[in-house]
This record gives structure tokens, sequence and C-alpha cells, in this order.
């Protein structure tokens, strides 16, 4: 069998993912692939490690795996990750990045004075279908929501509701209740009246007008969740949608597809979200991830470029937090792009783009301090990944990896006794870690394991937390899931809406407010149990991950004995060089252009990211 060498490690050491988007490495051919399944690495893991790598295989790498029989999970995956023929990659202009902004006097526009949902203008309060020869009760609920009586109207109606004397107004009751609700600030309860309306009335008016207010809500919260099922359900083109809906509808059925693999069917949809908008942004991203994954890099760059230069006005606060995410993701996936096709210097160059303010700008140094090993800089390298060690950054990035880079940095200077500090610390604080991981992950594997979900997530984030070794920064990294932070906030706006309940007029409280509770309990325990299963899907991405760090650890561990063995080897055999480094003169003058400070292991942030190492090595 064939043993690993440093060359092939490199491939195997990739870099953590942002959002959707895939995570470059060093280019892997059919005989490091074959390297890897000879040596022992579980085949999961190997799938894992060619599809994190961006790589492209042509008919030649696939006929040599299937020669070799390589495992079929692994033959699979680079049948998937096959090239397809594009133009030749071209260099994009540079760009200046332009940070999108909310002014301050925007904040009238929003509902109450203290939400993100927009309120609604005062011509749009009677805004609904019209209702002819509806029962004095529901009439009379109705105007009292004209004139603003929310709790006298909803009121009304959940007592006809309750008395169940008016089935054929039901849609009408649930829809106007939703409107009273949704004017209440309880936007949790209000959407479930909505979802009630859009699942059992789909071809009646009031479908028309209550999917645009669960888009408005889904909006406030971040919360997708609901209406991704909705479309699931449903399973409509785009334009059978309300028009008022139908952009953020269409994002929605081009995510599904992407999720099903169905990469021509996502762009179609995404192709119908308007460009002019936040959401139009996104899609254009999620172009750029399905371009890069089909090995059509000019035009994932041209998607990636068409983001950050973009300029769209954020209708609030959260939009244009968002077209900061978006912008720095897409600076950093070119980057990405350029490290997967081996132009590290410009990747260096893309990485610098991002922000300091950013927050992936820790993810965007790390990755950088990648380029800059590949581009034999490894001064540079220690540099960015000192920064990265830093009480900045130490608590809020979950970068295992981080660790194993800096080892390996040392390894290509021959300091070998460093690298092995290194490893054995990092393998005894970050096995425990990947152990509790595992076992947690196993405990509620099982169908019955699934049900109860809702306990794993009380397990770490309930009133009563269990013990735990893994640190702050790795429950960070959990949360940056997408799906789960919209899951999180609707949880908790459960827990204001149940605080504001008790707010109201006693009357109104002791009736419709135990009603409403009972929505609440329901759906927290739903929305509990899907939080917890996001979280152990992302735990368990986590712990594959951790697992393949360790494993490198572990091979880097037993190359440092070998290439001690030759070092001892050479050095035996050539005496006259034990003491020549004592004889050397070295010179620690820096540029001109440069302010040179020695470290003496107190951080300043002006000084984050500027850190370079006058590390020699130790090499012959």
């Amino acid at each position: 069998m064939k043993r690993l060498s440093l060359r092939d490690i490199v491939p195997a050491i990739g870099l953590v993912a942002a959002l959707v988007a895939p995570k470059p490495a060093a280019a892997l051919s059919c005989e490091d692939i074959l390297n890897l399944v000879n040596l022992g690495v579980p085949t999961d893991s190997v799938v894992q490690t060619l599809a994190a790598s961006g790589e492209t295989f042509n008919d030649d790498d696939i006929a040599c795996l299937a020669k070799a029989n390589a495992p079929a999970p692994v033959l699979a995956q680079a049948l998937k990750m096959k090239a397809q023929d594009e133009p030749a990659f071209e260099e994009p202009a540079p760009v200046e990045l332009k940070r999108p902004t909310v002014d301050d006097d925007e904040g009238d526009d929003l509902l109450g004075g203290r939400t993100e949902l927009p309120r609604e203008r005062e011509t749009d309060l009677s805004d609904g279908p019209t209702v002819r020869g509806a029962p004095p009760i529901i009439e009379d609920a109705i105007s009292e929501y004209q004139s603003k009586k929310y709790l006298a109207s909803s009121l009304r109606l959940y007592e006809a509701l309750e008395s169940k004397s008016y089935p054929d107004q039901e849609v009408e009751i649930h829809y106007y209740l939703a409107r009273n609700l949704e004017a209440l600030e309880m936007y949790h309860t209000a959407q479930h009246h909505y979802l009630w309306v859009a699942k059992s009335a789909p071809n009646s008016q009031f479908f028309e007008y209550s999917l645009p207010r669960l888009v408005a809500i889904a909006e406030y919260t971040g919360d997708d969740t609901e209406l991704a099922r909705l479309v699931a359900r449903m399973d409509l083109p785009p334009e059978a949608f309300p028009r008022k809906a139908r952009d953020h509808m269409a994002f929605l059925a081009g995510v599904r597809a992407y999720k099903k693999e169905d990469l021509s069917g996502a762009r179609a949809a995404f192709a119908q979200v308007d460009a002019n908008s936040v959401l139009g942004l996104k899609a254009k991203y999620f172009e750029g991830v399905i371009y890069n994954e089909q090995g059509k890099l000019k035009s994932a760059v041209r998607a990636f470029r068409d983001v950050y230069r973009t300029d769209i006005d954020p209708r609030t606060e959260r939009e244009a937090e968002e077209l900061v995410v978006l912008k720095d993701l897409a600076l950093i996936n070119i980057a990405r792009i350029y490290y997967g096709i081996e132009q590290f210097d410009n990747s260096d160059k893309y990485y610098n783009l991002v922000a300091r303010e950013s927050q992936y700008w820790g993810q965007s140094l790390f990755e950088n301090a990648w380029s800059n090993f590949m581009l034999n800089d490894l001064n540079k390298t220690l540099g960015l990944l000192l920064t990265v060690r830093s009480p900045f950054f130490r608590t809020d990035e979950f970068m295992p990896e981080a660790t194993v880079l800096r080892a390996l940095t040392y390894f290509n200077l021959c300091e070998y006794k460093e690298v092995e500090r290194i490893l054995v610390d990092f393998e005894d604080r970050h096995r425990p870690m990947y152990e509790e991981m595992r076992e947690f992950v196993e405990s509620y594997n099982s169908t019955e394991g699934k049900k109860i979900a809702d306990q794993a997530w009380d397990a770490y984030f309930g009133p009563e937390k269990k013990d735990t070794v893994l640190p702050k920064s790795f429950f960070i990294r959990v949360l940056k899931n997408q799906d789960l932070q919209g899951v999180v906030r609707s949880i908790d706006l459960m827990d204001a809406e149940e605080a504001l309940i008790d707010e109201q007029k006693s009357r109104w409280a002791d009736s419709i407010g135990p009603y409403l509770k009972r929505i609440l309990e329901q759906d927290r325990q739903q929305y509990k149990r899907r939080a917890g299963l996001l979280m152990l899907s992302e735990m368990q991405r986590q712990a594959n991950y951790l697992n393949d760090q360790l494993t490198q650890s572990e091979i880097i561990r037993f190359e440092v004995v070998d290439a001690q063995r030759v070092d001892y080897s050479y050095k035996a055999s050539n005496v006259e060089l034990a003491d020549s480094s004592s004889l050397v003169d070295l010179d620690f003058a820096t540029a001109v252009d440069f302010i040179y400070w020695p470290f003496n292991g107190e951080y300043w942030s002006d000084e984050l990211g500027y850190y370079l190492y006058t590390e020699q090595g130790s090499c012959n």
C-alpha cells in the first residue's frame, strides 16, 4: 500500500464553507484520490473531500477511477463533478465595493415603530376581498377592523369561529382574524391563520390576499420555512402565484429545485425574480453557486461580480445587512474560484477586498492563509493565522483547520518539535469535542429519536443546558446556518408574542388569549423539533469536518517522525553543519514603507491582518 505524502495531504485539507458556497482545495488527480482510498481513509470522508474540492473531472479521470475499482460512492461523486464545456476563463475587471446603508429616517415606515414589517398605508386598511351577504357578526367584525378596533374585531371573529355556527364563512373569519392579529403585532398567530386560508382555499380570492401577507411576515421574521413548505405542497410554477408574492415564491421554488439537484429548474426559477431587489441578488448569488458546481467558472465569476457590483436600495435594516453579507460572500467565492484553478496571487487579491468590519473577515483571513501557503509565503501564512488566533476571533470563529494549517506551515519550515507540540495540543482539545458531537448525533439517529428532536435543541439551548466541552465558537458556527437562524427568530417571537397577549385587556386576554397560546405552544414544539433537526444535521457536518482534521493531524505527525529520521540521518553524516546556525548573521530589517514592531503577545485591533513572521526555518 502506498503511503500518503505531504503533497497528497494538502488537497484533503479543505476550507470551511460559508452559506451554500462550495469551498476550494488544490487540484485532485485520480492518483490523489486513490491514495486516500488506499490509505484507509473512510469512503464518506473521501467523498466529502471530493465534494469540497470544487474540482472538475474529465473522461480520463473517470476511466482511471473505474479501472482501479474505486469505491462506488467515490466514482459516483466524481461523475457528478464531471466538467462541462465552456469558454475559457477570463479575468474579471477590478471593482470598488460599495456597502449599502439605510437612512435613519426610514424607521418611520416600520410597523409600530419597533419592528421591520412595513406598516400598511391608511388607504390599505380595507384591502381585502369583497364580502357580500355575510352574517351581521362578521360584517360588524370587518367594520371594526376597518375602524382600527383590532381587539374588538378579533374577539368577535374568535367567538364566531368557536361557535362553529358559520361553516360557510370560515375562510373570511380566518382571514380577518389574521389581519387583526397582524395589526396587533402578533405575527406568528397571524401567520397561522393566513396559512389556514392558503391551504384550505387556494382557489379563492382570499388566497390572493393572504399570500402577500405571509411573504411580508416571512421577510420580517427571516424564516421562510412555512412558505417553502407551501411551495412544495402546491407545486405550482412561480407565475401561478399572486403578483405581490411572485418574486418570493419564485426564489423559494429555485431553492427547492437546487436542493433537489435540479439545477436547470433552479436557474429557471431564479431568473423570474426581479433583479432590482435584494431577493434578486440572492437569486444571482445562487446562480453563481450553480455555475461553480457545474464547472462553468467564467459564468460563476460573472454572477458573483454582478452581486457585488449591483446597487440596490434596501428597504429595511435587515435588507441592508443581507446586502453586505451577499457582497462579502461574492468576493470570497471569486477568491475561492481562483484558488481552485491555482491562481493563488489573484485569490489573495480578492480575499484582501473583504472589509475588516465584515463578519466574514476572519473567514477570509483564514482562507487567504491557504492561498499564501500555496504561494510558499510561509511567514505571511503564519501572520494571517496569528490574527485568526487572536482574542478578537478565538471565541467567535470555530476554525480547527487553522491549527492544522499552522502545523503544516511549520512542517514546511522543518520545525518538527513545534509541529508535534501544536498537533498534540490540537488532538487533546478537539478529540473530546468530536466524541461529544458524534455520540449526541447518534443518540437521535433513529426514527424515534428524530421525533423528539425538540429535546436535542433544549439540551444545548433550553433552560437546563447539558454540560459540554464544545466552545462558544462552535455554537456560533452552528447558528450561522441560515435556515436555523430563521427558526430561532420565530421561536423568540413566539415567546414575545405570548407576553404581548398577557398585556392586553383582561376580557380579550382571558377569552381569545388561551386559544392563541395553544397555537403558540403547539407550534413552539414543532419549531423546536425543526431547530433540533437542523442543529443535529449541522452538528453531523461539523463532526465529519473535525474528524477529517484529526485524521490530517495524525498523518502529519506520522510524516514528522519520518522527516525527523531523515533529518537526523543527514546531520549525522554532516557533523560539520551541526553548529553552523550560530555563525549566521540574520538581518531582520524591513522595507522602508513599513514600521516594524516585534510582537510581544499583546494584540491591538489596528494591527490585525498585518502580522508577519520572520521565521527562518530549520531546513537544510
